[in-house]
């Protein structure tokens, strides 16, 4: 991962934290009738989200709508699917990995007060991971979710087994799990050497996304469309 993409990700949590930590601090000042600083602490909360959402088009220019008019349905399906699956997997590192060895920390030191806070966001984060599916399946969207796992599955085996790429995986677009640039085998990467027409399995394995410096290893099949 590039210094810039981790600083862009610094920078988020950063900004997304202070956006929160203004709005906890009106409500303190809020109760002790400081209106006017209460105020003051919202509108600078307001600055730190739109500070913190143009940090995270950075990250993530996929999600990025200049015209929504301009997309066809299957174009926002994919935007939307895309803004499920980021959630999904979210929530499902959240009550799966951080707060379980939160958990383990805070009873080591014998925290009651955070070990019950992190055991309840275990519950709830889990919960949330939920909600997001089950609004993917109401949306008609989670089998764009799904079958972009299915592939980057399916494309890992087939390169343990050492078999070679099929027709689809030939035209099969790849984007960097890092920066989202989109690598099309049509186009190649002539400025990195690969020519047109190059699939992403014959790629050599040194090679790395020309945005962020990311190994060939975390890129994914790329997902256009979706079904209606």
């Amino acid at each position: 991962m590039s210094e810039t993409i981790n600083n862009l990700e610094s920078a988020f949590g950063g900004e997304s934290m202070a956006n929160r930590k203004y709005l906890y601090f009106a409500e303190v000042v809020q109760k002790l009738g400081y209106k006017d600083l209460a105020k003051l602490f919202k509108e600078t909360a307001a600055q730190e989200t739109e500070h913190a959402f143009a940090h995270f088009e950075l990250l993530h220019p996929e999600l990025k709508i200049d015209g929504a008019e301009s997309l066809s349905d299957a174009e926002k399906q994919a935007i939307a699917a895309r803004c499920l699956e980021l959630a999904i997997a979210g929530e499902t590192y959240e009550y799966t990995t951080m707060y379980p060895e939160f958990t383990v920390q805070a009873k080591k030191e014998r925290d009651d007060k955070a070990t019950a806070d992190f055991e309840a966001q275990i519950q709830e984060s889990a919960a949330h991971a939920d909600t997001f599916r089950r609004a993917a399946h109401r949306f008609g969207l989670l089998e764009a979710v799904e079958h972009h796992h299915a592939d980057r599955y399916t494309e890992a085996l087939t390169v343990l087994k050492g078999g070679e790429a099929t027709t689809k995986q030939a035209t099969q677009k790849w984007i960097c799990k890092q920066c989202s640039m989109i690598y099309d085998p049509i186009l190649g990467d002539p400025d990195s050497g690969i020519a047109p027409g190059t699939p992403f399995a014959a790629i050599p394995d040194d090679w790395y996304c020309p945005i962020c410096g990311a190994t060939k290893k975390l890129f994914a099949p790329h997902i256009e469309e979706i079904a209606a």
